[in-house]
């Protein structure tokens, strides 16, 4: 019956290289969300019928404040998911390349301009569908704050 201990063995030898490669736990996952450079957001909406005017400000903690035309101001908190996915998309390198396009001017009525400063990064489009479709990194991240501040 030596099959058993040679079996053994060589089933060590086998797994040994792998067990550098497990994961106590105790160590970083590596460079998650939450090591994404942390800055200041800010989204203005305005235009439309009513001719609105709001201005959204993200601390880099997750502190938000909305102020409107009037102003009317409201604060909150983003949740640990969205500032997360704000940071994500703050580093995302689209952003920059937004920010160097040139936006012909529109010929839409009563449309809605996004106005989104990421740090240094100043981006913008119009809400216009039939002439462009938006920026994609600019838009997701007016989504997140649209939909995460109300």
């Amino acid at each position: 019956m030596r099959s058993a201990p040679v079996a053994a063995l060589l089933l060590a030898a086998l797994l040994t290289p792998l067990a550098g490669c497990a994961r106590t736990g105790d160590e970083p996952a590596g460079p998650g969300p939450a090591a994404l450079p942390a800055v200041e957001v800010v989204l203005t909406k305005s235009g439309g019928i009513a001719g609105l005017s709001d201005t959204v400000t993200v601390r880099p903690d997750g502190r938000w404040t909305k102020v409107d035309r009037s102003g009317v101001s409201r604060s909150g908190q983003l949740t640990a998911a969205d500032l997360d996915r704000l940071r994500q998309l703050a580093a995302d390198p689209r952003l920059a390349a937004e920010a160097t396009v040139t936006v012909p001017p529109t010929m839409c009525a009563d449309a809605f301009s996004y106005r989104l400063l990421v740090g240094q990064t100043t981006t913008s489009y119009v809400d216009c569908p039939p002439q462009a479709t938006p920026p994609a990194a600019t838009h997701a991240v007016v989504d997140l704050l649209t939909r995460a501040t109300g």
